[in-house]
C-alpha cells in the first residue's frame, strides 16, 4: 500500500470514529430529532465519501469488496441533494454500513 493511501485511509477511521461517536448515546428517534446531529453525520460522511475519492484507483481496485464507488455516492447525494436526503437511510448507513466499513479499514491498515 502507498503511504498516501495508507494516510487517506487513516483518516477515513477517523471520520468513522467521528460519526460513530455522535450516534453513540442516541436513538433513531432521538436522531431524527435533533437536526444538529443529523447535519454533522451527513458532513461526517460527505467527508468519508471525498477521503474515498482520493484513495489511488489501484489501491481500490485491489479492495474491490468495498464499495467505494457507493461510498462516494453517497458523499455526492448529500453534498448535492441533501434536501431530499432521507434521514431513514442515513440512520440504516450509520447503524449498518459504517461498522462494516470501519472492520474492513480498519484490516487493511
Amino acid at each position: 500500500m502507498e503511504n498516501r493511501d495508507r494516510q487517506i485511509l487513516t483518516r477515513i477511521l477517523d471520520e468513522i470514529n467521528i460519526v460513530s461517536g455522535l450516534v453513540s448515546n442516541i436513538d433513531y428517534a432521538a436522531f431524527m430529532d435533533d437536526e444538529k446531529t443529523k447535519r454533522a453525520v451527513c458532513m461526517t460522511l460527505i467527508n468519508i465519501g471525498e477521503l474515498v475519492k482520493a484513495l489511488s484507483e489501484p489501491f481500490k481496485q485491489a479492495h474491490a469488496d468495498i464499495p467505494w464507488r457507493a461510498i462516494s455516492g453517497l458523499r455526492d447525494i448529500a453534498a448535492h441533494h441533501y434536501q431530499t436526503l432521507r434521514m431513514e437511510d442515513i440512520w440504516i448507513t450509520v447503524q449498518d454500513d459504517i461498522p462494516i466499513l470501519k472492520g474492513q479499514a480498519g484490516k487493511l491498515l
